[in-house]
């Protein structure tokens, strides 16, 4: 009989987010907390004439000087023409991941085993359609030469590998807004089955423009009920939702093999404790209404983790502020949690939906939760869902609470379903 495998154990030591709030993590999670939204009014430019008038779109330091986001001191003008914007946020959030973690300076042997895997739900959307659009107008010979590594789905992880030497797994999970979740149990996995010693992985996304906006909404997927209180339009849970908000954004997290970790005596945030993903096989952009997939997602991770539903102190709801969508994955949570039933928010509310990056961000600001013990909150809930009414929703105000197992849930169009679980270090 073949012997069992040990798996490693995976924590994790770094992070770096680039969002709606704030372009760090800290002043992101500062403002999360706080019930701040980041959700903007759009100029006619990124909407045209599609009646989505607002998304979620990370401050300029122009407008916030805490909290804004300077791309110019990451990255520069001649280096920013040969990547689209989801490479670039990928860039500026892998940066404070690495600091965080510190591994600026690895050996280069070390960077051998080092995965880079940055997942995205769509890639280049803005230099696929300026190219689409110089073609058009100015024809084929006036494309730069950089046209296509600016949006090839993979570039972020590459451009990442590329700039810290990263040898390692390299990988691009496109998996619609599943993505960055899949990513980071893809990461996991790979340093468990000792494969890598340390995977940098998240997501990102940036596709904010009236072609992903009219198409979306098109989709029936927007809202467009609340342009002119653009801080009330995304509210998952409540009885008045009637879409998502498109946000853009970026989240990195460093994982790495424990023994690794300790030996280094890194600062070590959570440990990854499980993971699943599924397949609904069903429909193109809508789950079954029972949310069976997403319970089966879930139902994986907490096995893997070894873990009971009582285990889970909070969920990280993927509920995006859709009716369908955040109906099955009620569904499914009353499914697994019977007996007792976890706190649930979804930071959507705060950041809208940063597609692709959205399970990353969750993530973190999942770990964070754990670190503070204080569970972010589920805002612009003015009625609540009656569907919803016998869950343990934090409604509008964070809840101090101590957490030792977080489930962090990402689902997303063609019935993918992928649930990671992050537990305090001991």
């Amino acid at each position: 009989m073949a012997k069992s495998i040990e798996k490693k154990r995976v924590v994790v030591t770094g992070v770096g987010l680039v969002s709606p709030l704030a372009c760090t993590s800290e002043i992101s999670w500062d403002r999360l907390i706080k019930g701040f939204s980041g959700i903007k009014r759009l100029s006619r430019e990124h909407h045209g004439d599609c009646p989505v008038h607002i998304a979620g779109v990370i401050p300029s330091y122009l407008d916030d000087n805490i909290g804004g986001l300077d791309i110019n001191k990451y990255i520069s003008l001649k280096e920013q023409k040969k990547a689209d914007r989801f490479i670039q946020l990928a860039l500026v959030a892998a940066e404070e991941a690495v600091y965080d973690a510190k591994i600026l300076f690895l050996e280069e042997e070390e960077k051998l085993d080092v995965a880079t895997i940055i997942a995205t739900g769509i890639g280049g959307f803005h230099a696929i359609t300026n190219a689409v659009n110089t073609v058009s107008e100015k024809g084929s010979k006036k494309l730069s030469p950089f046209t296509i590594p600016s949006f090839i789905a993979n570039l972020a992880a590459g451009q990442v590998s590329i700039k810290y030497g990263y040898k390692g797994i390299l990988g691009a999970p496109v998996s619609a807004c599943a993505a960055s979740i899949q990513a980071i149990g893809d990461g996991y996995r790979a340093i468990q089955g000792g494969y890598a010693t340390m995977a940098l992985v998240g997501g990102a996304e940036s596709c904010i423009n009236p072609v992903s906006l009219g198409g979306f909404h098109a989709a029936r997927a927007l809202t467009a009920s609340f342009n002119e209180k653009p801080e009330c339009s995304s509210r998952p849970f409540d009885s008045k939702r009637d879409g998502f908000v498109m946000s853009e954004g970026a989240g990195i997290l460093i994982l790495e093999e424990l023994d690794h970790a300790l030996k280094r005596q890194a600062k070590i945030l959570a440990e990854v404790k499980g993971y699943g993903t599924t397949s609904d096989a069903w429909h193109i952009t809508a789950g079954p209404e029972d949310g069976s997939g997403a319970a089966r997602s879930m139902q994986k991770a907490i096995a893997d983790a070894d873990l009971s539903p009582e285990d889970i102190d909070y969920i990280n709801a993927h509920s995006t502020s859709t009716y369908v969508g955040d109906r099955a994955e009620m569904a499914a949570i009353k499914k697994i949690f019977k007996k007792k039933c976890p706190y649930i928010s979804s930071t959507k509310s705060s950041t809208g939906h940063m597609l692709g990056a959205a399970g990353a961000a969750a993530a973190i600001f999942s770990i964070k939760a754990i670190n503070n013990g204080i569970i972010p909150p589920s805002i612009n809930i003015d009625v609540l869902d009656e569907a919803a009414e016998h869950l343990n929703i934090v409604i509008n105000n964070s809840q101090k609470y101590p957490i030792d197992n977080v489930l962090v849930n990402g689902f997303g169009f063609g019935g993918v379903n992928a649930s990671v679980i992050f537990s305090s270090f001991n």
